[in-house]
């Protein structure tokens, strides 16, 4: 059996180019994975292997009852196109036990990563030997940010997400993430981003910072459905003495604040405590770091 960490994501930048004829955007975002992250558990099974998924060759289980366990789940869609792709389809199976820390709806990559940290382990699991470039090709399938994460490391993604330069990030950032109860659907974000407009007041300018600038096209188009995100950006930007910048992270609804050098698990607690005594208390918080570089 294999354990695996499938590590959360943020996007520092992200920057919208251009709605491209087959429907998607061509995109240039620097991503970093964070400490925050899911495990999964892999294991070789029967042929006949099934169960709550309804599909042949997979036991999925998951101690998030909200998350579907069908073929819709993309930690169970990567399984099956790997066994197919691989040539073992019918003749091995696999369990996948899911333990999820990630929330969903977050643009955070829970699932993205979830479905790339199955690709990467069950090409260890069956000695399969699959280079780089095609589990990239399998990865480009599943989802615009999966191949990101086979690369376990920040990278530039280019195209719509697919297109991976991997870099060394130069720091390791506090964050306190920030989610609503509530999720943003990615295609509505991208779909709203030509006609959006900025609300006044809310502040939607780059934040340099000396690895680059915080800044996100999609808060255009999710701020003004979603009001309160960009109520949370605000209120985090006025809390100087602990935070550096705030942002939006990806399509949402997930809002991050940088923190400032030095800020411990305590001072991060402290602030998800303010926000929840300002917004309310429906909201999940996390305090965690962007990735050490190596």
């Amino acid at each position: 059996m294999l354990t695996l960490r499938a590590p959360a994501k943020i996007n520092l930048s992200l920057r919208v180019l251009r709605r491209r004829e087959d429907g998607f955007h061509d995109i240039e975002s620097l991503m970093c994975p964070l400490e925050l992250a899911d495990e999964i558990d892999l294991d070789c099974a029967g042929p006949a292997a099934g169960g709550a998924t309804d599909t042949p060759g997979v036991e999925f289980s998951c101690d998030d009852a909200s998350l579907p366990s069908d073929g819709s789940n993309l930690a169970v869609r990567a399984t099956v196109l790997f066994l197919r792709r691989a040539g073992l389809e019918g003749k091995h199976g696999v369990r996948v036990a899911l333990r999820k820390r990630v929330p969903h709806g977050a643009g955070l990559g829970g699932g993205s990563s979830d479905a790339a940290s199955v690709l990467l382990g069950l090409n260890a699991l069956f000695s399969t030997n699959l280079k780089l470039d095609a589990l990239t090709a399998l990865a480009a399938e599943l989802g615009s940010d999966v191949p990101l994460f086979l690369h376990r490391s920040a990278a530039i993604c280019r195209g719509r997400g697919e297109r991976v330069e991997p870099l060394k990030f130069p720091a390791r950032l506090p964050l306190l993430l920030l989610k609503p109860a509530f999720g943003v659907p990615t295609p509505w974000a991208y779909g709203r981003w030509r006609h959006a407009r900025e609300i006044p007041g809310v502040s939607y300018a780059p934040q340099p910072f000396g690895w680059g600038e915080l800044v996100n096209d999609l808060e255009r188009p999710v701020f003004e459905k979603y009001l309160l995100l960009a109520a949370m950006k605000e209120w985090l930007l006025e809390q100087k003495e602990t935070v550096a910048g705030a942002l939006l992270s990806g399509s949402g609804a997930t809002v991050l604040a940088v923190l400032r050098d030095g800020a411990s698990a305590s001072t991060a607690e402290e602030l998800a405590r303010r926000a929840q005594t300002h917004f309310g208390t429906d909201f999940w918080s996390c305090h965690t770091h962007t990735v050490a570089p190596s």
